[in-house]
């Protein structure tokens, strides 16, 4: 069994599993979320999440907001990478309104049935879920103005070919802004598995430079990462207890190495 295929199926368990727990009414749990959470807590505005279904708010496992930094405009399309219980694609929907189109693209099935019970409460006819894998787009080159995500990215084993696959379906000029967990500096291996499995629940955050790089070998330009959240050593005391690492003495080593950043990129609107 191939790393790749691995991780695919660690993911389509463990989301799967969450969608499962949101629907049957009993809260989030294992990696989900609450309002103090350092990870996922406090994305949304009251506004926002009274905009969309409760159960869409609850399924959601990102670490960032990216509706509310993508600029969206009415008219154009936009798709979600992972888009999970549908939080980003509705709010994105009710952003590009009812000339717009916003897709959302998940490999987990139990996610996606979520999603579409959601979009059925929202009432959203500008909104259409799409089942398949960020690095293979089910989408025809050139069809989308806007790229969003929300902390799946660094899911994936095969992050270039996402890339190549997100520059691929931008139309020309089309804009990639993604929210994503990125790395800083030098981190020991042991430390690096342990807070990547308790930041991402699957190990595989980039670090800031290798992302840079990444997207300008995927085509993109005007290239900038931007950090919103950092994670602190203190933040996954409990989780790092239990994985026999001794948190105080690593404490240095950890603060400020691991952060949420929102990243943007364009595809230029003439390649020569």
């Amino acid at each position: 069994m191939t790393t790749e295929t691995t991780i695919k199926q660690v993911v389509q368990e463990r989301y799967g599993h969450h969608a499962r727990t949101v629907t049957s009414c009993c809260g989030p749990t294992n990696c989900t979320t609450g309002p103090g959470d350092p990870i996922s807590g406090n994305l949304y505005s009251a506004s926002q999440t009274a905009e969309i279904p409760e159960t869409a708010a609850l399924a959601s496992l990102g670490c960032g907001n990216p509706t509310a930094l993508a600029e969206l405009h009415p008219g154009e399309t936009v798709l979600d990478l992972g888009s999970g219980g549908g939080i980003d694609v509705l709010l994105s929907g009710r952003r590009v309104g009812p000339t717009g189109k916003a897709y959302g693209l998940d490999m987990t099935d139990d996610m996606l049935a979520l999603a579409e019970q959601n979009r059925l409460k929202a009432g959203a006819t500008n909104v259409e879920f799409l089942r398949g894998e960020i690095e293979n787009i089910p989408l025809p080159d050139n069809s989308v103005d806007v790229i969003i995500s929300n902390c799946v990215i660094n899911l994936s084993a095969d992050k270039d070919r996402v890339l190549r696959e997100a520059f691929r379906v931008l139309k020309p000029g089309g804009r990639f802004a993604v929210s994503d967990v990125v790395t800083r500096g030098d981190i020991p291996a042991a430390i690096r598995r342990s807070m990547l499995l308790w930041v991402g629940c699957v190990a595989g955050a980039l670090a800031e430079e290798d992302y840079q790089a990444k997207l300008a070998a995927a085509g993109f330009t005007a290239i900038h990462l931007e950090p919103t959240r950092f994670y602190r050593a203190e933040d996954a005391r409990d989780f790092l207890a239990g994985q026999g690492l001794d948190l105080d003495a690593l404490a240095s080593q950890l603060d400020g190495r691991f952060f949420s950043a929102f990243i943007r990129a364009v595809k230029p609107a003439a390649v020569c």
